[in-house]
């Protein structure tokens, strides 16, 4: 089976386009086109629905998209069989992590894993939206959260704990709460439609009702509230570190209650012949976390 034509068809699901599949493999956009077509007359089934404006999957796409992801994982862990081990990590990259964690953390740690691997290249993906690799094209996705049932691999890399915070202006015009209830009365800075916020109350977990006159589709834009006096925000120890020990932001404390604490996740479509481009980059990052998000 052709392997440019499987990867045609994994980048053009992914990409959402097959001139865009042609770009990220570096082929012309009739051979990419050619490619898919000689690849569903071997099948013969239509793998893609196309139109001048979208590209979608089909039935049958969708059935052979995972198949077709497998045989290139199998052809990349047969290459790397046979290569010297000093050889490392090989070929294109995709990964995504959070804007403010990506910009912070993961696009430093990729700089030196890059200039560690000269033979690899990267494309880094920082968003807030939640993307499925699968679907995506992508090998590798970072992630801070309560992780529920999924059917990715996972693995977890870090905790993440969280805390309040305010700025001294906020808290000297509007006080400093000492309770959950008290909170509740403050102006909550919140992610655009997050109508409660998550504690650990008596061993139990509570969500809590907040409310406030400022809410942003991205934590950096309520980090950026925070620090200019409108309200309390919620945000990461790691993302707040620089600003408390500047005094810009200060801790809030509840005698009740403390924030949900998170974690950071590695979470990849297999353990199957993990390619050593994503085992590399993962061990790359961990050793690039800063010293309190470590793991013992």
């Amino acid at each position: 089976m052709d392997f440019l034509a499987l990867s045609v068809l994994t980048e053009a699901a992914g990409a959402g386009s097959l001139a865009a599949a042609a770009r990220r493999l570096r082929i012309a956009p009739m051979a990419a086109t050619r490619s898919l077509a000689a690849l569903e007359r071997e099948l013969g089934v239509r793998l893609l629905h196309r139109t001048t404006r979208s590209l979608t999957l089909t039935d049958e796409g969708r059935t052979f998209l995972a198949h077709a992801q497998t045989l290139l994982e199998e052809r990349d862990a047969a290459f790397a069989s046979v290569r010297p081990a000093q050889a490392g990590a090989s070929g294109l990259l995709r990964l995504t992590a959070s804007s403010a964690f990506g910009r912070k953390v993961v696009a430093p740690a990729t700089v030196a894993f890059m200039k560690e691997y000269p033979a690899v290249e990267v494309d880094l993906l920082l968003t807030d939206t939640v993307l499925d690799p699968v679907a995506a094209g992508l090998d590798l996705a970072i992630r801070i959260a309560t992780l529920g049932d999924t059917s990715l691999v996972a693995r977890r890399l870090a905790a993440s704990p969280r805390s309040l915070f305010a700025s001294p202006v906020y808290l000297a015009a509007s006080g400093t709460p000492a309770t959950l209830a008290e909170l509740c009365g403050h102006q909550c800075l919140a992610i655009s439609g997050v109508t409660h916020w998550a504690f650990e109350a008596c061993g139990k977990t509570v969500a809590t009702k907040i409310g406030g006159r400022f809410s942003a589709n991205s934590i950096e834009g309520i980090h950026q509230a925070c620090v200019g006096g409108l309200g309390i925000a919620l945000l990461s120890r790691w993302e707040a570190a620089d600003d408390v020990a500047t005094g810009a932001l200060r801790e809030v404390r509840l005698a009740d209650a403390e924030p949900e604490a998170l974690a950071i996740w590695a979470l990849y479509p297999t353990r199957r012949m993990v390619p050593a481009k994503v085992r590399l980059f993962i061990q790359s990052l961990v050793g690039h976390f800063p010293t309190s998000l470590r793991l013992p």
